[in-house]
């Protein structure tokens, strides 16, 4: 067992709760804890909050009932895959599921079984019994074989100087390449992406049979291809919801407010595929509400298309919400209804649901009716349009447009902009990349996405309608998909508080903490060379918003209750939530049915990991597009900032394109470096170089692959960087790992 920590009257901070852990040879609970620190009464209540917040944080991993271990730790008993058989004829496995694709995972020399039974093949699944042996190596006793992995391969198709095949997989933790025989290349010419499993009976070689083919590697259109085949993202749609789609037709007045006298216009990006929402705002006529405002959001009634239970029902709750990427979308409906009948185009007649709504002179919310409508778009515009009519250069859309439709929706957005100072909200300038491409597909250019006053306008008057619905569904005591966002842990304040006093920034206690604590925090570290680290420990404390009928609140946006109403063609929560109020308003059919709230807890499970998968699967493109739009520059210096620090290397983000990229610490000058987590950086023990996050640093690009989406950076200049000299000697050399497994 670790030391035993001193008695100390202060409760142990994280860090020692995880170096004790560290430190323990035996399986360490929640008892032995609170025993080694001597916790009593209600510590222990806060000792069993901390180890289920460093649970959910990734940096503990349960195990049998009360056990913990280190994250990174694999478990006693785990599931691995035999990854190949070295030159020494060592069997080499890894863990069959490893989350984090920067940092290598453990490998696992696999020791033989007398058992035949118990003798796997490469890409065998094994259940087995694990020692830690050394620096990330165990040694496994296999428990069970539990066959072949089921996982499909993706990887770009190669032949080697003999012409025999071969799979080369775009995942990073797949080390080797896997040999194809000729009868299992499916047709697959040399450098296409494809699809493919794994097959028994390679003996010290891994084989797999080629199942399907994605297109050339060197065919740009490829690459969001590869982003969605990786993270499983529904593509073709069943039949039945495609034959549903072909027939639904244009709706009539039949029984709906006639809002097509009403300017409602659309605004959205120059790229957008799909129009879902207008809005229209003009002076209140009301005397008793004096400078207040009448806004109206009209958005597409795809609950009209779009029934509880039908075909297009079941493929979009499996779906859950669109995905965009630079070349495409995957969406959450088929195009019939996307692009045509639920988009909203100008001088086209159009289902809407319509939220009109009444502010005061402050922004704040007096009143609102909900009503199903036939409506006629005035004017589809862009963002940019809209904010050079506003700043005095109107084109010859926005001209006519500029009195009567524009100033009023700037007037409506200038009071709801107060009452959002008002409350206090987190607004963290979090950059987007977005992606020009050429005629042939390929990237042209990549530049920061522009953030207008246009685009502040649209995202209030949306959360407006938000606020409005979910008022609206509680006060007739509806059943409500919400959209939640609740205060970060107790552990995560704790943690960047720490982080925050170090950098010389107080933050108030968690019982008392709002989101205006953190805007008064960045208002002070505004101007001056710590701004963006304050504004990285701020985003990274935050809790993941999702999708769930127990109304906790928005913390982010200071709200009380909040939900999805403005985007029903691209997430299902807004498709339940027109449903929900098209029955609490008795607005006519397509209502939700009255028991289908039983299933919306598991709904809102589902639809809040199908929207990670989506943005995973847009992240990764967006990493491939950019790994092959500088594959031709390496050996290039970039200026960056240091974002993110762990014990394997430093993450960085460029400040040409926002690509990220990562140093490993074995091209860092020659030391032994710590990894300080509450400071945030790598400090070398001989030298006393330091890396710290938010730090402005040169680095050359060393590799650039498209294949995995990875740039592997090494730093330059990195005495001006540091402020100290760094050593003579080249590289960090890593020591190599020492033979602690027993003699076979």
């Amino acid at each position: 067992m670790a030391r035993r920590p001193k008695h100390s009257q202060e409760r142990p901070t994280k860090q020692q709760i995880l170096d004790y852990i560290e430190e323990s040879t035996g399986r360490i609970g929640k008892r032995e804890i609170a025993r080694a620190f001597q916790l009593h009464g209600t510590d222990r209540v806060w000792l069993k909050e901390i180890l289920k917040e460093l649970e959910r944080d990734g940096q503990l991993e349960r195990q049998r009932g009360r056990k913990v271990t280190r994250a990174g730790r694999l478990p006693e008993v785990t599931v691995i895959r035999v990854d190949h058989i070295d030159g020494d004829g060592e069997v080499i496995a890894f863990p069959a599921s490893w989350p984090d694709e920067d940092i290598p995972a453990p490998k696992i020399y696999l020791a033989p079984s007398r058992n035949r039974k118990l003798a796997p093949a490469v890409g065998d699944r094994v259940l087995a019994r694990l020692q830690h042996t050394g620096d990330s190596t165990y040694e496994g006793q296999p428990i069970r074989v539990l066959g072949p992995a089921e996982r499909s391969l993706l990887g770009v198709f190669e032949r080697d100087e003999k012409g025999r095949g071969r799979l080369i997989p775009t995942d990073r933790r797949h080390r080797y390449p896997y040999s194809i025989a000729p009868d299992h290349e499916g047709g697959a010419e040399p450098g296409e992406y494809v699809v493919a499993e794994s097959v028994p009976g390679g003996g010290r070689d891994q084989r797999a049979r080629i199942l399907e083919r994605i297109g050339s590697s060197e065919d740009p259109r490829s690459i969001s291809l590869v982003a969605i085949h990786t993270h499983g993202l529904p593509v073709e749609f069943p039949p039945r919801a495609l034959e549903q789609a072909e027939r639904a037709t244009p709706v009539a007045l039949d029984g709906r407010d006639d809002l097509r006298a009403l300017p409602l216009v659309t605004i959205d990006g120059a790229d957008a595929r799909d129009f879902d929402d207008a809005v229209f705002a003009a002076p209140d006529e009301d005397p008793k509400n004096e400078d207040g405002w009448r806004i109206v959001v009209a958005i597409a009634d795809v609950a009209w298309y779009v029934r509880h239970g039908d075909p297009l029902d079941k493929a979009a709750r499996e779906r859950g919400n669109s995905a965009y990427f630079p070349d495409r979308v995957v969406p959450m409906l088929p195009e019939k209804l996307s692009n045509d009948l639920c988009s909203l185009r100008p001088g086209e007649d159009r289902a809407c649901l319509a939220a009109d709504m009444r502010i005061d002179a402050h922004g704040q919310l007096l009143s609102h009716t909900f009503q199903r409508g036939l409506m006629r778009s005035s004017a589809r515009l862009t963002y940019e349009q809209v904010q050079s009519a506003r700043d005095g250069q109107p084109d010859g859309k926005t001209g006519p447009l500029l009195t009567t439709i524009i100033e009023p929706l700037y007037g409506a957005f200038a009071a709801l902009a107060q009452a959002r100072d008002n409350r206090g909200t987190l607004d963290l300038d979090i950059p987007e990349r977005q992606v020009i491409l050429s005629e042939e597909g390929w990237i042209d250019k990549i530049l920061p996405r522009t953030r207008l006053d246009s685009h502040r306008l649209i995202e209030e008057f949306m959360i407006t309608a938000n606020v409005a619905a979910a008022d609206a569904l509680q006060s007739r005591k509806m059943p409500v998909m919400y959209r939640i966002h609740e205060p970060p842990s107790m552990g995560d304040i704790e943690t960047l508080r720490e982080a925050l006093g170090a950098l010389g920034f107080k933050l108030a206690r968690a019982g008392t903490l709002r989101p205006h604590h953190f805007a008064d925090l960045l208002e002070k570290a505004a101007g001056t060379d710590k701004l963006q680290i304050v504004s990285d420990l701020i985003l990274r404390a935050q809790s993941k918003a999702v999708y769930s009928p127990e109304d906790n609140g928005h913390f982010g946006l200071a709200l009380r209750r909040y939900c999805h109403f403005t985007s029903p063609i691209r997430r299902y929560a807004d498709l339940l939530v027109h449903r929900t109020l098209i029955r609490a308003f008795k607005l006519g059919e397509g209502g939700l049915p009255p028991d289908a709230d039983e299933s919306f807890t598991e709904i809102g499970e589902q639809i809040s990991s199908t929207e990670r998968r989506a943005s995973a699967a847009e992240r990764d493109a967006l990493d491939r597009f950019t790994s092959a739009f500088l594959a031709d520059r390496v050996g290039s210096v970039f200026t960056a900032r240091i974002s993110g620090v762990t014990r394997f290397g430093l993450f960085i983000c460029l400040d040409e394109t926002g690509a990220d990229g990562f140093v490993p610490i074995r091209t860092l000058p020659w030391d032994r470096y710590q990894h300080d987590e509450t400071h945030h950086c790598l400090r070398g023990d001989a030298t006393g170089l330091t890396f710290t996050m938010g730090q402005r640093v040169k680095a050359e690009l060393l590799e650039a692959e498209p294949r995995t989406g990875s740039l592997v950076f090494e730093l330059a200049d990195i005495d001006q960087v540091s402020g100290k000299r760094a050593p003579k000697g080249g590289r960090q050399r890593r020591p190599g790992r020492q033979n602690n497994r027993r003699r076979r």
